[in-house]
């Protein structure tokens, strides 16, 4: 597995998440890897290659992008996290800004989308959102405005894949989601945005809300496999989704209740395993 940071939380203010660059880092070095089969599958259905213009929306430190672009793919990336897209860029572009660099073919962008269109000036014919929605009420309500600030950018007839989670029975990791939303709840008064069953037509409803056509979907199995249990916590805390139980409780307190809830997807050898379901939809422009 892939070597992991060790961080020393002994002077560590436990009652905020962690540091954006060690998140970032936890993210990019534990966490982001375990989509990977969801990149792979998506970009084997649409046969993704040298003739892909893609533009990825919340494109983190790149691992997609790094994909997409092995397989000889332009590619352009868009996040709103600066620690991430740091390092995105150091995978992406090694030697941006030295003397003799090579030309690449990515583009990275912070917050706002490119001014143009895709690389050599032609329309993106790919966008992808590879943030999966449907654990958190509400987690979708950003994604339909940014799809429709990006789809002007897109050619005509362009491919959209939109992801979520899976079903909670087909997912591992639900039960862990829930620790985030219990701690939340039980330090205020319960209100919307809390975690909830992934339905059946989320990513739907946003097609349908940005004037999507859908054509074709497919479910992936992505597993959360860690070399330990602080690997684990430190992974699955990396994605934000447990931020709002930290500000309300403290940091400590989570990794705790997380490690507990790990305890069922322990290994003998120490190691823990979840098995997860994600699915993508397909759709048109």
């Amino acid at each position: 597995m892939t070597p992991t940071l060790v961080r020393n939380l002994r002077d560590a203010d436990t009652s905020a998440p962690a540091d954006a660059g060690t998140r970032a880092r936890d993210w990019a070095e534990i966490q982001e890897r375990m989509l990977a089969p969801l990149y792979e599958a998506v970009y084997d259905r649409l046969e993704v290659g040298a003739a892909t213009r893609m533009l990825s929306l919340g494109c983190g430190s790149g691992l997609a992008l790094l994909i997409a672009a092995a397989r000889g793919a332009q590619v352009t990336g868009v996040d709103s996290d600066r620690e991430r897209l740091a390092l995105a860029r150091a995978r992406l572009l090694p030697g941006e800004g030295a003397e003799g660099a090579p030309a690449h073919r990515a583009r990275l962008h912070e917050n706002g989308l490119p001014a143009g269109a895709g690389a050599e000036g032609a329309p993106y014919d790919l966008i992808t959102v590879f943030e999966p929605i449907g654990c958190a009420a509400g987690d979708s309500e950003g994604l339909a405005p940014a799809l429709e600030a990006a789809l002007p950018l897109a050619a005509r007839g362009a491919t959209v894949v939109l992801t979520g989670w899976g079903p909670p029975e087909r997912c591992a990791t639900a039960p862990v989601l829930r620790v985030a939303a219990r701690l939340t709840e039980s330090a205020r008064p319960p209100r919307p945005g809390g975690w909830r069953p992934t339905l059946r037509d989320d990513l739907e409803d946003v097609a349908a809300r940005t004037g999507l056509k859908p054509d074709g979907s497919g479910r992936v199995s992505c597993p959360f496999g860690y070399a330990d249990q602080e690997s684990a916590v430190r992974g699955l805390l990396s994605t934000g989704l447990f931020d709002a139980a930290v500000r309300a409780t403290d940091r400590s307190q989570v990794e705790k209740e997380v490690a507990e809830a790990l305890h069922p997807y322990r290994r003998p050898d120490g190691t823990v395993w979840m098995p997860n379901v994600f699915r993508y939809l397909v759709c048109t422009t």
